[in-house]
């Protein structure tokens, strides 16, 4: 290109031709890409140099210019401006975005460093974690043996609220008027008991009894006695009720028994006479008599001998006399037969031991008695009252009540891996609703089976838990009651803190001692990384982590320990 000199017209870059109209083709036929013979005479204007003198005006018809520039070609500058984005954005893909063999290449693992853990300094503690339900110890249905009564059973007071606590001498129910009297036992009432009976019934009532400050005799005997019979009327004066009326007509029995007690007296009385004067003997008299009449027969039998002639036959009747009269002087110096007598004395005696054994009877009949529907025998007491199913007025039908230990306690089962590192005695944790720790005390410990399922299910492996845990508010007890908790009890604790490491970290060495391998350099250093043996002992492991203490090294909190690569 030629350039112009200065004031020349002819606007430069532009050849003789340049002036032809759009769609035209010029002297060198290069066509215009113009339509508008009026845009090209602008474009041309535009590119044209202004004259060397040009001034503020000329400045100005170049800004007005670019503008008929921008608004005659916008589509020629919207293709341009998406070109120049394709750029960029080509060029920042290019940037970030990586090939499949790249990614392959950038995937390789890094050389392997060591895995270490530090050492931790604390309190290490083994413990056994148990699931257990929250609730009322050992819940019972009541029922109330209502067969002596004779009529319908029905509840006429003394109905328990739900929540209401029975101890020793407590009235469960109020039946006909008559009281259910809480004892302490295990065995149901299942028979009235009245003087004279014996069994394991009567030994719990005299120990219940002794167990209430109530005299009942001797509590190793199950024998039913007067004792007993009158300790009934002091367990019905401390409840505040009549003891039970005995039978109608017994106090006429017991006249009746007395009478003929008196008559078999009398009877013996006679007898007894009757006995005393048979067996005194011959009197005096009788003797005397006796002696007389020897005497006699020798003399007669002497003046016989002496006649002459002598009679043989008077001499033998006298002599026969005289034999008599020894003979009957003989009879009254033995005993005499006193059998008969003896017989209606002892027959005497045996009609008053009947008559006292009637009498005793009689009485006894008269003394009080414990019918079984006046007595519910519970075993630990206190008891808490769960829920009632009878009202006053209602008549006695099944079970009454259902009552549950007074205190709460937590039942759990546990494997017997687990079982068999606990003790009775030992202390225990649960969280309370608010996530507080709550502290509980292992009350019982029983293997499987020790107690029998229900309902034919097949025996558990697993042992069974009660906890006693520490007093509880009513709240708490509210919020706790039928819940589920997460129970930790430790088996083993160290004395105080103590260094622990992983149970990975320990290695065997040569003569089977423990070791820890300590990094000294960088662990990053994988292989190629420092590091040194340290020989310890182990103590107390829990939660797979183990005491260790160093024995010829030293070892301390922090130092970094392998246990993998």
């Amino acid at each position: 290109m030629t350039p112009t000199a200065p004031g020349h017209d002819t606007p430069t870059g532009r050849t003789p031709g340049d002036d032809a109209p759009t769609g035209q083709t010029d002297a060198n036929d290069v066509p215009t890409g113009r339509d508008d013979p009026s845009d090209a005479t602008e474009f041309d204007t535009l590119l044209a140099e202004p004259p060397a003198d040009t001034g503020e005006a000329g400045s100005t018809s170049r800004v007005s210019g670019w503008r008929r520039v921008f608004r005659g070609n916008r589509t020629l500058w919207i293709v341009a401006s998406v070109a120049v984005l394709s750029l960029v954005a080509g060029l920042l893909i290019g940037r970030f975005v990586v090939s499949p063999a790249d990614a392959a290449a950038n995937a390789q693992a890094p050389e392997a460093g060591l895995i270490t853990v530090p050492v931790e300094l604390g309190e290490l503690s083994n413990d056994v974690t148990i699931r257990g339900d929250v609730g009322y110890a050992d819940a019972v249905e009541v029922t109330i043996d209502a067969a002596d009564i004779g009529g319908a059973a029905v509840v006429t007071g003394q109905v328990p609220a739900a929540g209401a606590v029975f101890g020793p001498l407590a009235i469960a129910l109020e039946v006909v008027g008559r009281p259910v009297i809480v004892l302490p036992g295990e065995l149901p009432a299942y028979r009235t008991l009245r003087v004279g009976v014996s069994g394991p019934d009567v030994l719990q009532f005299k120990q219940a009894m002794a167990a209430v400050g109530i005299n009942a005799g001797d509590v190793d005997s199950n024998v039913f006695d007067a004792a007993a019979a009158g300790a009934v009327g002091a367990l019905y004066d401390a409840v505040g009720y009549p003891a039970p009326a005995p039978a109608e007509g017994s106090a006429d029995a017991v006249r009746a028994a007395e009478e003929g007690v008196r008559s078999a007296d009398q009877a013996i009385q006679a007898a007894r006479a009757e006995l005393n004067r048979a067996g005194g003997g011959a009197s005096p008299v009788e003797l005397r008599e006796a002696d007389n009449a020897i005497s006699s027969a020798k003399r007669q039998l002497a003046t016989a001998q002496a006649q002459v002639p002598p009679d043989p036959d008077q001499i033998a009747d006298l002599q026969d006399a005289l034999g008599l009269a020894i003979l009957r002087r003989e009879q009254l110096s033995l005993p005499p037969d006193t059998s008969g007598q003896q017989a209606a004395l002892d027959s005497a005696r045996a009609q008053r031991d009947a008559a006292v054994a009637g009498l005793e009877k009689a009485r006894e009949e008269g003394l009080s008695y414990l019918p079984a529907s006046e007595v519910l025998y519970l075993t630990q007491l206190p008891r808490r009252v769960d829920n009632v199913t009878v009202a006053r007025g209602d008549v006695l039908s099944g079970a009454a009540m259902t009552v549950s230990g007074a205190d709460v306690q937590v039942s759990a089962s546990a494997a017997e891996a687990d079982a068999s590192l606990l003790a009775v005695g030992a202390e225990a944790s649960f969280e309370l609703p608010d996530g507080t720790p709550h502290r509980a005390v292992v009350a019982k410990i029983e293997p499987p089976g020790a107690s029998s399922g229900e309902g034919g299910a097949a025996p558990s492996s697993r042992w069974s838990l009660t906890l006693q845990p520490d007093p509880l508010t009513p709240e708490q007890i509210s919020a706790l009651q039928g819940q589920n908790v997460r129970v930790t009890i430790p088996v083993g604790s160290t004395q105080g803190e103590v260094l622990s490491v992983p149970l990975a970290a320990l290695t065997a060495g040569p003569g089977g001692e423990s070791r820890v391998e300590v990094v000294v350099g960088d662990p990053k250093d994988g292989k190629g990384a420092e590091t040194r043996l340290v020989v310890v002992e182990t103590g107390l492991a829990a939660a797979g982590y183990v005491e260790v203490a160093a024995l010829d090294d030293e070892l301390a909190q922090g130092d970094l320990v392998v246990v993998g690569q």
